[in-house]
């Protein structure tokens, strides 16, 4: 009977948390030697399971099963933000793992073939998704040539210094490469508020990332009479308010919106602002409401413009994201060995985050399993999940791989 080690499954996890620890975080950036000796430890790990475990030329750890496909891929990243948490991308990691050593020491499921992966740069140190786009065949050489750090450095330069500049690049097959599963803590409050312990996840949010730049007249501040003032500034306050009214009118309860930063010219207590920018991201699981909420925005922009105290142009600050939904099927397997094993104590829901796994699902079938976050915390050094909550997801992400492989078996020509 297939089992996991719940033992065996934290002890990597919090050894794995050694490497950049910082207080209750991690700081372990992409490419920084404290990454580069984690990925080399994990590597070992993979080999010790008896994968054959390589760290690829743009940095991605990966470990393939010796058994012969159709396989199930499962993986997530071990990079973190420059404030990160010890299970974000983690988790998912150690979760393909563990269910590689589970599935190799049962008799019945010895033969499965689980490859685990961790891409490299998931969080965006140089470029985001750097790993599973160059898996996908994706052409990441100008990426390598020019995408630069917080410090400056050089993406092929970071890879050169860890000897990887030369390495061969992994890459997807699809005759063997079948499925892809992704677990990972939910980084938000939605199964802690609803009393969960599984998330199975339904769709990607789609992302749209804008810069507002509102141009007006710079004055002095103390002679400049209130009636003709052209204010960027408040042009802009204004125009969040009306923006917000707006999206409130087209959201669900998943549909979110943040301005991120706000920035004024000159920014002088003296001086009444002649231009003002505010950058802004909307996220939701429908393509529909993303292309509403578009709408509505340049309705705004195009009133605003009228009004003429303060005009509006607006530039994409990232090219758009579109909503990724997860396989029906591979949902079905994980919705199947949560009810099995956590009896109505799980749930369909969105992820509001990005995840390696949209990238992945335009090629192969692919997945997520999520499980809490306490306080709804992530991306902050006091992201954390109850020990209990990671051992019971590891179980069912471990029933669900080998449910997925006896599917993918069945349908495999003999």
């Amino acid at each position: 009977m297939l089992k996991i080690d719940p033992e065996r499954l934290l002890g990597d996890l919090k050894h794995l948390r050694t490497f950049g620890a910082t207080g209750p975080g991690v700081v372990r950036l992409s490419l920084s030697p404290v990454d580069m000796t984690a990925r080399r430890w994990l590597a070992g790990r993979m080999s010790d399971a008896g994968l054959d475990a390589s760290i690829d030329g743009v940095g991605t750890v990966f470990g393939r099963s010796r058994n012969a496909g159709p396989a199930l891929l499962i993986g997530s990243h071990t990079d973190t933000q420059p404030t990160g948490g010890w299970l974000d991308g983690a988790l998912g990691v150690v979760y393909g793992l563990e269910i590689a050593r589970g599935l190799a020491e049962c008799d019945e499921t010895r033969h499965f073939a689980v490859d685990v992966a961790s891409w490299i740069d998931e969080e965006g140190t140089f470029s985001g998704f750097l790993g599973s786009r160059s898996f996908v065949g994706e052409n990441v050489d100008e990426a390598v040539r020019g995408a630069r750090n917080r410090d400056g450095l050089l993406l092929g330069d970071a890879l050169e210094q860890a000897g990887l500049a030369q390495a061969a690049r992994v890459r997807i097959d699809k005759t063997r490469h079948k499925a892809y599963l992704e677990p990972h803590i939910e980084q938000g409050g939605r199964l802690e508020a609803h009393g969960k312990s599984i998330g199975v996840v339904t769709t990607i949010v789609g992302i749209r990332e804008l810069k507002l730049h509102f141009t007006g007249q710079r004055n002095h501040a103390g002679t400049t009479p209130m009636s003709i003032r052209r204010d960027a500034g408040a042009a802009l306050v204004a125009f969040i308010a009306r923006m917000d009214e707006a999206f409130r009118q087209l959201a669900d309860a998943d549909t979110v919106w943040t301005v991120g930063r706000i920035e004024l010219d000159p920014g002088s207590f003296s001086v009444v602002p002649g231009a003002a920018d505010l950058y802004l991201q909307f996220r939701d699981a429908s393509a529909a409401r993303l292309h509403a909420m578009e709408a509505a925005l340049a309705a705004l922009i195009r009133d605003f413009n009228v009004e003429g105290r303060a005009s509006v142009v607006t530039t994409d600050s990232e090219p758009p994201e579109e909503p990724v939904t997860m396989d029906t099927a591979l949902q079905t397997h994980l919705a199947n060995a949560a009810e099995a094993l956590a009896p109505g104590q799980w749930e369909r829901m969105p992820s509001g985050a990005s995840h390696d796994a949209q990238v992945i699902a335009h090629h192969v079938p692919a997945c997520m399993l999520f499980v809490p976050s306490i306080g709804g915390v992530s991306h902050d050094f006091i992201e954390d999940t109850a020990e209990a909550h990671i051992v019971l997801g590891c179980e069912v992400a471990a029933r669900a791989a080998a449910d997925i492989l006896r599917d993918l078996l069945s349908r495999s020509p003999r």
